[in-house]
């Protein structure tokens, strides 16, 4: 396995509109619609997070399409200066802190949230 194994990560959700909302207002970006890759879409919709492919760290999106459930499976973290900056906005944003930033030692601090669509995210930081 290479290094920084992460290339990618989707976050399946139910409701693309409360899902853009809630990850819009707790990291402060603007997603942005990415068209379906091919004509049988069923019911597909997916917004991509700011991505930069000369920097490290894995690029993503949010996904809505008919029969995938959301609310399981992978935990992906976020990048953050401070973690408590974004865990503070999480409540406003329809989510719910579900661990508030604790530490991980020499590897930094986490916190973990539930955006409004029922799945749990990481958030890390540094400090």
């Amino acid at each position: 396995m290479k290094p920084n194994p992460v290339v990618w990560f989707e976050i399946y959700v139910q409701d693309m509109p409360r899902a853009k909302a809630f990850y819009e207002a707790v990291f402060q970006c603007q997603l942005a619609p990415l068209p379906a890759p091919s004509a049988d879409t069923h019911g597909m919709q997916m917004l991509a997070f700011p991505g930069d492919m000369t920097t490290m760290g894995a690029g993503g999106m949010l996904v809505k399409m008919d029969g995938v459930p959301s609310g399981g499976g992978t935990l992906v973290y976020f990048a953050c200066d401070d973690c408590a900056v974004e865990q503070a906005r999480v409540e406003a944003a329809g989510g719910t802190v579900f661990k508030p930033k604790f530490s991980i030692g020499e590897y930094g601090q986490a916190a973990l949230v539930t955006d409004t669509e029922g799945n749990m995210i990481g958030l890390h930081s540094m400090q």
